[in-house]
């Protein structure tokens, strides 16, 4: 089993979780056209895709959604609260875009309930975000686990439990703190949110974590959700 990170930030996020035989989608950030183009670079086939799982409803994991849906065939697997949110925060005429699009295409899960796409078992579970239904998951297929959290605010109990024992961990490292409050180009409320506990992980909290209680187990960690301005 391996992991491809396709893009990461606030410009937009999505994930390739595979094996040798199932092939899926994590978020769908980015513009349709560049999740196709990145897929089409990595030597991926945008046909074999098993199925879309949708971690929450921010635009910068399901903004590309709507028109990938034109050119893939697989299953959608999303939370309601998060197919709820992501149908409210449009207007009417894009509401219903968003509908047809997903007629037919939807698989409800739990953002604390395991589900199996194809040969990949993903045990998902509650992380602090300022999404209504936000999950990071681990993936596990052929004694090989897979770790993924990429918007979350602090690290939990829960959440340092879930990193044990995984051969490999993408986790969010968005931004060191003074620089983050010395930045210029955003606004006072916006450093706020980033920095809140229902935010975005400081690198300070991840180095904290990597010290203190990383087993060393994982082969590759991978830093996700950078900020370039901090």
């Amino acid at each position: 089993m391996r992991f491809t990170v396709l893009g990461s930030g606030s410009s937009g996020n999505a994930t390739i979780i595979s094996d040798e035989k199932t092939h899926v989608l994590v978020d769908a950030g980015l513009s349709a056209k560049e999740i196709l183009r990145r897929l089409t670079l990595k030597g991926i086939n945008y046909e074999r895709l098993d199925a879309v799982v949708i971690t929450h409803e921010h635009a910068d994991h399901i903004g590309g959604l709507r028109v990938l849906l034109q050119y893939v065939t697989c299953p959608v697997f999303i939370s309601e609260q998060t197919l709820e949110a992501y149908l409210r925060q449009a207007n009417e005429k894009e509401r219903y875009k968003r509908l047809e699009a997903l007629r037919n295409r939807i698989v409800s899960i739990s953002s604390s309930k395991h589900f199996r796409i194809g040969t990949i078992d993903f045990n998902p579970f509650s992380v602090p975000h300022d999404a209504v239904d936000n999950f990071g998951f681990t993936a596990e297929a052929h004694g090989v686990k897979i770790a993924c959290l990429m918007d979350f605010g602090h690290i939990t109990t829960l959440i340092k439990d879930r990193l044990r024992g995984c051969d490999g961990i993408i986790i969010e490292s968005n931004h060191n703190r003074d620089m983050l409050m010395a930045c210029p180009f955003y606004s006072w409320d916006l450093k706020q949110r980033i920095a809140s506990r229902t935010g975005h992980l400081s690198n300070e909290d991840l180095s904290q974590w990597l010290l203190n209680d990383f087993d060393g187990c994982a082969r590759e960690i991978v830093l996700a959700h950078l900020i370039a301005e901090d």
